[in-house]
């Protein structure tokens, strides 16, 4: 009974204090989000650009639920949807249309893959022929026959349209 009666004491001014005090931090972490020059694509794309290892992980993870592992590309032009680079359809033919979806595919899907180094061999491959190209690794469900997982894998060398995770907040 002892257990229960201090369980249920209120808790002292500074057990209170310390919590108001985190709260506080965690409102100092929202962000107001910077919208010139600070594109995002995909899964991941917030964060710095994933290395070999942490792009194999992904791959592992791909392969771990049964989906296959596919490359795509695209210039910057066509990359991100603007409308100057974009054919719109009118009227009220537009339900579940999703302009720019669908960017070139590098060589096929990558069925019976099992290891995340041949996909980062094939990423290489394909930055070396598109080196000014956004490069995006798919997840594919081939029984659902739907994409699971988009996630990318490469920015142009000299893309500015991204931003350092240090600059992305106007706040």
């Amino acid at each position: 009974i002892a257990s229960l009666s201090t369980a249920m004491k209120p808790a002292s001014k500074a057990v209170s204090f310390k919590a108001a005090n985190v709260a506080a931090k965690k409102t100092n972490a929202f962000q107001v989000w910077n919208p010139i020059d600070n594109k995002f694509f995909e899964t991941f794309s917030y964060l710095p650009p994933l290395s070999e290892e942490e792009i194999i992980k992904q791959v592992d993870y791909i392969v771990r639920n049964g989906y296959t592992p596919c490359l795509e590309f695209s210039s910057p032009e066509t990359a991100y949807v603007k409308s100057t680079n974009t054919g719109r359809m009118s009227g009220g033919v537009t339900c579940n249309y999703f302009d720019n979806r669908y960017w070139s595919m590098w060589k096929l899907p990558m069925f019976g893959c099992t290891d995340g180094a041949q996909v980062v061999t094939e990423i290489k491959a394909c930055t070396k022929a598109f080196p000014d190209a956004y490069i995006r690794l798919v997840a594919f469900d081939n029984v659902k026959q739907v994409q699971c997982s988009l996630l990318l894998v490469h920015r142009p060398t000299g893309a500015k349209d991204h931003q350092s995770p240090e600059k992305r907040s106007v706040a």
